[in-house]
């Protein structure tokens, strides 16, 4: 007679697949998942601050024109007050849009910034830096925190330099070509896939373009200075 199998099966469990829908929805970026609250003082001061410089308005000349003080302007920029609606109607009528309008900073409204290939806004620098193509891929639209990502072409006739200096932090990707990138005292020789991130208070740039042409991408991110 034959004895019964002691053959012990693992049970196979089925996964609630919206039990990794958290882990999905994150990156490898140590970015705080947790977004701050965003107060409704804090959207209509954005709102506000937005629409002034795209009419390349000063505050001094803003606060003129809607009958309110520089200093009650710089205070609802920042979201430190809650202005009454009838301030909030002089700084429609001053920007020229409706109240509603200084409503329109929501947690939905994200900036975005979509450039298509051949599109970039071209800088050519000249003297020193002759042969230094930069094309702007994008930028910041908003915020305390400017980014500006270039697409940095040096062409044949290009020359070294090394005395680029500027507020914020940058990071380099290499792309095509050679060169040796300096960074305060030291140097790097950086090639195709070679990436290199460095504080932009120091001096640097390329001091030996060693093939050319060459082509990385700069993304610069530095503070907003506020007015």
């Amino acid at each position: 007679m034959r004895r019964p199998s002691t053959t012990k099966f693992r049970t196979i469990g089925i996964r609630d697949p919206t039990l990794d829908i958290d882990r999905e929805l994150r990156t490898g970026s140590l970015a705080p998942s947790e977004l701050p609250p965003r107060s409704l003082e804090t959207g209509i001061g954005a709102e506000v601050r937005r629409l002034r410089k795209s009419l390349d308005l000063t505050m001094a000349e803003l606060a003129a024109s809607s009958g309110i003080s520089a200093g009650m302007l710089s205070k609802i920029e920042n979201g430190a007050i809650s202005p009454s609606l009838a301030t909030l109607d002089s700084l429609a009528k001053a920007l020229n849009v409706p109240i509603s309008r200084l409503f329109a900073e929501t947690e939905e409204r994200r900036d975005c910034s979509f450039v298509k290939s051949g599109t970039g806004v071209r800088i050519d620098r000249r003297g020193t830096k002759a042969g230094h193509l930069y094309d702007l891929l994008g930028h910041s639209l908003a915020g305390e925190i400017g980014v500006e990502p270039y697409l940095i072409t040096l062409s044949e006739d290009a020359l070294p330099y090394t005395n680029f200096r500027h507020a914020g932090v940058e990071f380099l990707y290499m792309l095509s070509g050679k060169v040796r990138y300096r960074h305060a005292d030291r140097s790097y020789v950086m090639e195709p896939g070679d990436a290199l991130f460095f504080d932009a208070a120091a001096r640097h740039g390329p001091e030996e373009l060693i093939e050319k042409p060459m082509r990385y991408l700069s993304i610069i991110i530095y503070p907003r200075q506020r007015e």
